[in-house]
């Protein structure tokens, strides 16, 4: 066939209407597996669509949101340097309150550093030396602590390092002093947080309005009894994200607080609750040794005599995120009509279904292939107005060359 003719074809065909024919199928085993696919199709649309998925509501998925935080507790700490006590002003940073803050527990710390020479740590790749031919006066490590001044100095014993103007001494395994805060784990932090949906015009927060301001000095969270408390003890946040203080407090880490508001605004505003949940984020890090936990420098300046001091301080800590997640809902007409449209459509999926079953693997399915589809020809309609009796008028004016409409 060439290239005219099948384009005529199609031509053609492109104009043909079709319409559905309802061929009724005396077959037991067949009417089954329908009505099983429609049973099927209307359970998932009534009890997961429309019960769990509550697709007749209008959904908002994020909220506006704020969180204050505050902590509350004594630490104490015993070092070379002697005993000494933390208040909140030395343990929590930054002092702000916000979302994201961390809570020192072990400090190692190298004091009374100055602008001065000194050899460089030998832990500093290429910092190790044999003469000051080693040495190129001016040249910064990447990893190093200062500039080269270009001599070969004696770092201890027999081991020789790269002479540099720095802040001296530089940290090393001997000028450092260790101190872990005891007590730290009952430390307690308060959370407040409010949450507010516009679509909605719905505000919410994790403290009762109606509670004593007494109340909140004297409780503690619970998921069960007190979930309207956000007081929460460091030692529950460390045990729910099942983690152990001791150690947390050699190398730090990473904790979140994850608050998720789940409303359904069809019910009263009391049945939207706050849900807490703990867990460790900086996990992955801990299948590695390289950068392990969390922690940060900083240093504290004085004058001494007329010379600038300082106090190097290497923090390792324990990270609070505070991570608010909310989605709300109320019944909205138009998503209902949509779901309610989309099962009812979904229902004709158990009649295509039993088509394609009786047309392919049932007996006599050419027979039945025969009766779903037919095609209606204009010299078959001649042929039926005759055989019931039409009039030699009415048949010339169904004849093709006279026929519009056929």
């Amino acid at each position: 066939m060439g290239y005219k003719e099948t384009f005529t074809l199609h031509w053609t065909e492109f104009w043909d209407y079709e319409t559905p024919k309802v061929v009724v199928v005396k077959n037991r085993t067949l009417g089954i597996i329908y009505r099983i696919i429609q049973l099927l199709i209307i359970l998932y649309f009534v009890i997961y669509v429309f019960i769990i998925q509550k697709a007749y509501q209008e959904r908002e998925s994020a909220p506006e949101s704020s969180v204050i935080t505050k902590m509350k507790g004594i630490g104490i700490s015993n070092s070379s340097m002697g005993i000494k006590i933390w208040d909140v002003a030395e343990y929590v940073n930054p002092p702000e309150g916000r979302d994201v803050f961390s809570i020192t527990v072990r400090t190692i710390t190298t004091p009374f550093q100055r602008l001065h020479t000194c050899p460089e740590s030998a832990n500093v790749p290429g910092s190790k030396c044999t003469s000051d031919l080693d040495c190129m006066a001016g040249e910064m490590e990447l990893l190093g602590n200062g500039r080269k001044t270009g001599r070969c100095v004696t770092h201890h014993d027999s081991l020789k390092t790269c002479e540099i103007q720095a802040w001296c001494p530089v940290e090393n395994e001997h000028s450092k002093r260790d101190s872990i805060l005891t007590r730290a784990q009952n430390f307690t932090i308060f959370i407040k947080n409010s949450i507010h949906f516009p679509r909605f015009e719905f505000t919410k927060g994790n403290i009762q309005k109606n509670r004593h301001q007494e109340y909140l000095k004297k409780c503690t969270f619970d998921e069960e009894t007190n979930v309207y408390c956000p007081i929460f003890p460091l030692s529950l946040i460390i045990e729910k994200a099942g983690q152990s203080f001791d150690n947390l407090s050699q190398t730090g880490g990473i904790l979140g607080v994850i608050i998720n508001w789940n409303c359904d605004l069809d019910k009263a505003a009391s049945e939207c609750k706050p849900h807490y949940s703990f867990r460790r984020l900086d996990a992955a890090s801990q299948d590695t040794k390289a950068s392990l936990g969390y922690n940060f420098r900083h240093a504290k300046h004085y004058m001494e005599n007329g010379t600038e001091y300082r106090t190097l301080i290497k923090v390792f800590g324990i990270r609070i995120d505070i991570i608010v997640h909310g989605e709300a809902g109320k019944f909205d007409i138009v998503p209902t009509i949509i779901n309610i449209a989309a099962a009812l459509t979904s229902i004709g999926i158990g009649s295509f279904l039993c088509d394609w079953i009786l047309l392919t693997f049932m007996n006599k399915n050419e027979v039945y292939s025969a009766k779903k589809f037919e095609e209606v020809l204009k010299e078959r309609i001649i042929l039926a107005v005759n055989e019931h009796g039409a009039s030699e008028q009415e048949l010339r004016a169904i004849q093709p060359e006279n026929c519009k409409h056929c």
